[in-house]
């Protein structure tokens, strides 16, 4: 009888070590254009990070109000964000379009 080989499920989270490989991560879900891949991306490093309840106390945002912020239909606060990449060691910037 032949081996069955399982496969494990991805976890991004799982790849997601560096500050370098983070900001790379959602640097590309950002491009991507749809809003729920970005909040999808927020929650893997969240839970690459420690998880939310470890994020709620670093930004002093409820664990409640940043699993909504963060769900599919969420819609954070640029205040909000901005708390939630600050304590996870990156910052938003904006730069100009590449020249096409």
């Amino acid at each position: 009888m032949a081996t069955r080989k399982r496969s494990v499920p991805y976890r991004p989270a799982d790849y997601l070590g560096t500050p370098e490989d983070i900001g790379e991560y959602l640097t590309a879900a950002l491009e991507d254009g749809d809003e729920r891949v970005l909040l999808m991306a927020l929650r893997n490093v969240a839970a690459a990070r420690g998880g939310m309840t470890k994020l709620a106390r670093e930004t002093g945002l409820s664990r409640e109000s940043l699993y909504r912020a963060l769900s599919d239909t969420g819609n954070p606060r640029l205040s909000s964000l901005v708390m939630v990449l600050d304590a996870l060691g990156l910052k938003l910037s904006i730069r100009p379009k590449d020249a096409a």
